[in-house]
């Protein structure tokens, strides 16, 4: 067996050498998702897509519209003739007078908790958030839905946000069962107001 034969046979059985031990390597395995492992000291808040947030929502908003007019006019004429034994005299007058006024006043309040949940993580950290909530007592269903885009300096530690600060805000509620129906105006009562009968 010559030098060169020999060289090219301890290189082949090197190469099985190394082959057979990275085939004998154990798989090392955890029983933690490394991905979504949070440590008990970590951060808890919302900040990826299918976190949970909970929102206080406290919204209050009055609006109020008066207007008023006034006006008025006075037309007087007058004409007199005298005769040394007779006097004649004659007056005229118009007058008219205008006043209109009107007010609206509108206001609603809205408080209750609801948990949302993290649909999208925008490149800029904000987060956008959705979600919905319906309540049945006593046959009336209440529907909650809402949506829209929280800053994470603005989630509490203890992972809640108030509704003031989330921008483009959609809040809805929704009702429909007895008590809704008896505020309903009915068919007749609408149609005669339509034909501005009423």
């Amino acid at each position: 067996m010559t030098d060169t034969q020999r060289a090219l046979l301890m290189a082949v059985c090197l190469i099985g050498a190394t082959q057979g031990a990275q085939a004998t390597e154990p798989v090392r395995q955890t029983l933690v998702d490394i991905e979504n492992y949070r440590p008990l000291i970590a951060d808890h808040r919302a900040f990826r897509v299918g976190d949970v947030l909970t929102v206080y929502v406290s919204e209050a908003t009055r609006a109020k519209s008066q207007a008023a007019t006034d006006a008025s006019s006075q037309l007087a004429l007058g004409a007199s003739l005298s005769s040394p034994s007779t006097d004649y005299s004659a007056k005229a007058g118009l007058s008219g007078s205008n006043g209109a006024g009107a007010q609206t006043t509108r206001s609603g309040e809205l408080r209750t908790q609801i948990s949302v949940q993290v649909v999208d993580a925008r490149p800029d950290g904000t987060l956008a958030v959705e979600g919905a909530q319906t309540l049945l007592v006593n046959r009336e269903r209440q529907h909650i839905r809402l949506r829209g885009l929280v800053r994470p300096q603005d989630i509490a530690a203890d992972n809640t946000v108030w509704s003031h600060r989330i921008a483009n805000a959609e809040i809805e509620l929704d009702g429909v069962g007895d008590v809704s129906a008896s505020q309903r105006q009915s068919l007749i009562y609408r149609t005669l107001k339509w034909l501005r009968l009423l």
